[in-house]
C-alpha cells in the first residue's frame, strides 16, 4: 500500500442526546475531540419504531394519487 494515504484513527468522545458518553476510534477531529450527536439511535424514529404519518403538504400526495393512483404497475 502507498504510505501516508490513509486517515489517522484516534480516540474521541461521543456524547449522545441523553447525555451518555462513550469513547471510540474515529477519523473525526483531533485526538480527544468531542462529538455531540443531534440524533442518535435512542431518539430517532427509524430505530425506535416510531410511527410517523405521511403528511400531504401542499396537495402533493393527493396530486400524485390522482395522476398515478389508477396505474397497476404489474399488479394482477
Amino acid at each position: 500500500m502507498k504510505p501516508d494515504i490513509h486517515p489517522q484513527y484516534h480516540m474521541i468522545k461521543v456524547i449522545m442526546t441523553d447525555g451518555t458518553e462513550f469513547m471510540t476510534r474515529s477519523t473525526y477531529g483531533e485526538e480527544g475531540a468531542t462529538l455531540n450527536l443531534d440524533i442518535d439511535p435512542k431518539t430517532h424514529p427509524a430505530w425506535t419504531g416510531g410511527s410517523q404519518q405521511l403528511l400531504d403538504r401542499g396537495g402533493r400526495l393527493s396530486r400524485f394519487n390522482s395522476r398515478f393512483g389508477n396505474m397497476s404497475f404489474g399488479k394482477k
